[in-house]
């Protein structure tokens, strides 16, 4: 890398690569169509972002990468994570985020006035703005596809597939997930040009520094246990996953009333909303988290001790995502489930699918 990406980096504290950049970075350099998979909190934002803006003619004002991420907010963070980036290391690289639900007459001015090396988008903004030719699909030299095994497998996947097809044949593609599946590697064989696998998670996709608990009590005490555990283990950050939305809010202003440090993070508030649950998580203005899963894919916010599932996600990788909001980098962290005694064959899915061990209370 160039000596400014360098010395950028070191101003965010990063003097040494991740296994996942390590391996990632050289392929995608040489113009490979590379998947990455690697646990959560291993470093693929930067292992896709640094060759990419290692390689961006600055001095041509157009869109040389798009990167598409399921979520609103993980989409604004790639966004602060380029703009970090390209400040620290003095290179005149610019960006933009593009989400749905935002007022997009606004975000089409964005491109027209900044002309940005790199639009982080969420599927079907990036979609829209290709089809109204706000977005010049023949210029995209780079299409990351964060968060892959997701958006192809879901109601999105028709609206990424489109989106290749806008692109030119000689784009450069790259595809992370944390949790690759047979589905994934099909896909990306079909999309992909002869693409390399780089898999850094061997058979244990969990981060190993995160310790998983479960406590054991009835339904009806669920909100007790999980007020105990609170004042207990007075986390630094927590997120607390809850899977109905009106639950959710309820669990909220439960934790308020009993003057916990709150915010909540649901799909179906709006933009405002949620951008100010996030600030004010991100900033430490409140300690807790009530989420449903919007918030499990991507977010990377490093003070975040400990995970609570008042809820068990379905299934193993939607654990693997919640857990791994947690441990960031080389921090550890706590993932407590409290369960009912009739749950406990859900983890024991969870211990297999994921070579995870639970420590029961």
């Amino acid at each position: 890398m160039n000596e400014q990406l360098q010395n950028g980096l070191k101003l965010q504290g990063i003097t040494e690569l991740t296994p996942i950049q390590k391996e990632g970075i050289p392929p995608i350099l040489e113009g490979k169509d590379v998947v990455l998979e690697s646990c959560t909190g291993s470093g693929k934002t930067l292992a896709f972002l640094l060759p990419i803006m290692e390689q961006i003619n600055f001095s041509i004002k157009q869109c040389q990468s798009l990167i598409i991420a399921p979520t609103h907010e993980l989409v604004i963070q790639i966004n602060e994570q380029v703009k970090l980036l390209a400040k620290n290391s003095e290179l005149p690289i610019t960006s933009a985020s593009c989400i749905g639900g935002a007022n997009i007459n606004k975000q089409i001015e964005t491109l027209k006035k900044v002309k940005p090396h790199i639009i982080v988008a969420s599927t079907g903004r990036a979609l829209e703005l290709i089809k109204a030719k706000k977005l010049p699909a023949h210029t995209i030299k780079y299409f990351v596809i964060d968060e892959a095994d997701y958006l192809l497998k879901n109601d999105s996947r028709d609206e990424v597939l489109q989106i290749i097809k806008s692109l030119q044949k000689q784009t450069q593609f790259i595809l992370c997930t944390a949790t690759s599946t047979p589905a994934l590697k099909q896909d990306a064989n079909e999309i992909l040009k002869s693409p390399i696998f780089l898999n850094t998670s061997e058979q244990l996709p969990v981060n190993p520094n995160i310790t998983h608990f479960a406590y054991i009590t009835e339904k009806r005490k669920k909100f007790d246990t999980l007020k105990s555990l609170l004042n207990k283990e007075n986390p630094t950050r927590a997120i607390v996953f809850i899977n109905n939305t009106h639950e959710l809010n309820v669990i909220t202003e439960k934790l308020k009333h009993d003057n916990f440090s709150v915010a909540s993070l649901a799909s179906n508030q709006n933009k405002q909303e949620r951008s100010t649950s996030l600030a004010q998580f991100r900033s430490g203005k409140v300690k807790i988290l009530v989420s449903s899963d919007v918030s499990a894919r991507g977010l990377d916010i490093t003070e975040i001790t400990h995970i609570f599932n008042l809820d068990l996600p379905p299934h193993s990788p939607h654990y693997l995502h919640r857990a791994g909001r947690t441990a960031r980098g080389t921090n550890t962290g706590k993932a407590i489930s409290i369960i009912t005694s009739g749950e406990q064959k859900i983890l024991k899915e969870y211990e297999k699918n994921l070579g995870i061990n639970f420590t029961i209370e």
